[in-house]
């Protein structure tokens, strides 16, 4: 059955990658129609979510936001299968950097880097960062059931040079990669919602307390990895600007947690510039009512 479905969805997917933009952006267009409008497709969560966060802003505002980001997130959809037909010359055209220096200064170094990423933007497009880095390139990221679009997810994403890793492989392979003495650049999107049962920080996000993924920090505590935060701007449609900064260049010296926070932080800005840019149908804030009392005294972040 999955091998069908995806003999089935592969010959559109390629035809699609391969229209100009203004074509892709056409199709766009009626997929938000038919998603906002006819299928109403996750329109209940995201309204949820946008009246959790956003309580001081007026019904019509919210709605306003939330047109916008299935705007974008149906341009975000075509522009993943639009990755599979782009040449090198156009993604780095439509993705630029404003401090790249700043990330190859430390490559100089010899420091491995750990970028921290939310949902935010445009993340498929990070990816093209490869094509302007000596360190070899390597992404988190969580497996697709259907082993066939996995197996396509991973080719796409690997067209300029990326290694992908699954979360349950990433610390195994990571590790030996640092032994190796490799000289390591690693993705990872870091504010899902992580399983209840094995989370082990609550703090606020967007002035909500939940658990949070600490994956990424404890990865970069383990191998000593520069946690490094990169804000990605729309320009317009079609074109992305990204910036990075630094968390801290001495990761194992800082508190337990705090580099979370600090994630978290500069991702609410992010946020509060432009929500409509969030992704905003992921039932983010679906464990705040569950916060165990061991962490309301001990381990939630006063912030």
């Amino acid at each position: 059955m999955q091998l069908a479905v995806f003999i089935l969805a592969y010959p559109l997917l390629w035809l699609i990658s391969r229209l100009p933009f203004r074509l892709i952006y056409l199709l766009s267009d009626g997929i938000y129609g038919l998603l906002y409008y006819v299928i109403g497709y996750r329109k209940k969560v995201v309204r949820e979510n946008l009246a959790l966060v956003f309580p001081e802003k007026s019904e019509k505002e919210r709605l306003q936001i939330e047109k916008k980001f299935f705007h974008h997130m149906c341009d975000m959809f075509m522009e993943m299968i639009k990755t599979m037909g782009i040449s090198k010359k156009e993604i780095q055209k439509r993705f630029t950097v404003t401090n790249m220096a700043m990330l190859n200064g430390l490559e100089e170094k010899g420091i491995n880097t750990m970028l921290m990423l939310p949902h935010y933007a445009s993340w498929e497009w990070v990816l093209s960062l490869n094509l302007q880095i000596k360190s070899k390139g390597y992404g988190i990221y969580q497996k697709i059931q259907n082993k066939y679009f996995d197996r396509l997810v991973r080719q796409i994403r690997s067209k300029f040079n990326t290694t992908l890793i699954s979360t349950k492989e990433s610390r195994k392979i990571l590790k030996a990669a640092k032994e190796s003495n490799e000289l390591l650049m690693v993705g990872i999107i870091s504010d899902q919602s992580p399983m209840i049962v094995r989370a082990k920080y609550w703090t606020e996000f967007m002035g909500i307390v939940v658990p949070v993924h600490v994956g990424g920090e404890e990865i970069c505590k383990a191998n000593d990895f520069v946690p490094v935060y990169l804000k990605v701007r729309k320009k317009k449609r079609g074109y992305y600007e990204g910036t990075f900064k630094i968390i801290t260049e001495n990761p194992m010296q800082v508190e337990d947690y705090k580099i979370t926070d600090a994630f978290l932080r500069e991702t609410e800005k992010s946020i509060l510039e432009a929500p409509e840019y969030y992704f905003w149908t992921h039932k983010r804030w679906k464990h705040r009512n569950k916060v165990p009392e061991a962490f309301q005294q001990e381990t939630v972040s006063k912030v």
